[in-house]
């Protein structure tokens, strides 16, 4: 008998609860979740894209991550209930290991990242996807929580995480509509969470 597993994807800005919001899906239904963040590129690799007045890898464009990789491991753990995905590095900026992420046939699987609505598409296709959300708060506050984070996780030095911190403010607008027109639906985390619940 097939699975009736179905994936819901977790996209919106760096910083907009993403993370959260699927940690807490996990503890009050027992859901697993797929860190798609950790689908990145490695630093080496020649088809990493570089930001044009940063003159650091552009984490924030879609070619910077592997959208191909991360829809097979997707698709994958539907299929036979178990994945090994890789565990990725911010500071170091690779990937560093890999965990092995287990799904029963009846879950619903979060998978969150910044470009979770480019594998929306494909899962549609492929008859697996359940749902499709950008997760959004105040351009203001998304900054705000997402240089906290990156400057305890020490993801980069201080002065790269403030420049990129306010480009990404800038951008956030875009980052919305481009989930948007790829079928994620915009909503605050507590909406999203609201809605799953029933």
């Amino acid at each position: 008998m097939g699975s009736s597993a179905r994936i819901v994807l977790l996209t919106g800005p760096s910083g907009a609860g993403k993370s959260r919001l699927a940690e807490r899906l996990r503890a009050n239904h027992g859901w697993p979740i797929v860190r798609l963040d950790d689908f990145y590129k490695d630093v080496d690799d020649p088809s990493l894209p570089m930001h044009p007045s940063l003159g650091i890898p552009d984490w924030d464009d879609p070619a910077s991550w592997s959208a191909d990789d991360a829809c097979a491991a997707l698709r994958a753990l539907i299929e036979t209930g178990h994945c090994h995905m890789p565990d990725y590095d911010i500071s170091t900026s690779r990937r560093v290991g890999a965990n092995e992420v287990t799904a029963e046939t009846t879950d619903l699987i979060v998978a969150e990242g910044i470009f979770a609505a480019e594998c929306a598409g494909p899962l549609a296709e492929a008859g697996l996807l359940h749902s499709a959300w950008c997760v959004r708060n105040r351009p203001a506050l998304t900054f705000v929580r997402r240089l906290v984070r990156d400057l305890k996780e020490r993801r980069k030095p201080p002065l790269v995480l403030l420049r990129r911190g306010l480009s990404l403010m800038r951008a956030e607008p875009e980052v919305v509509a481009r989930a948007s027109k790829r079928g994620a639906r915009p909503a605050t985390a507590r909406e999203v969470e609201a809605a799953l619940a029933r």
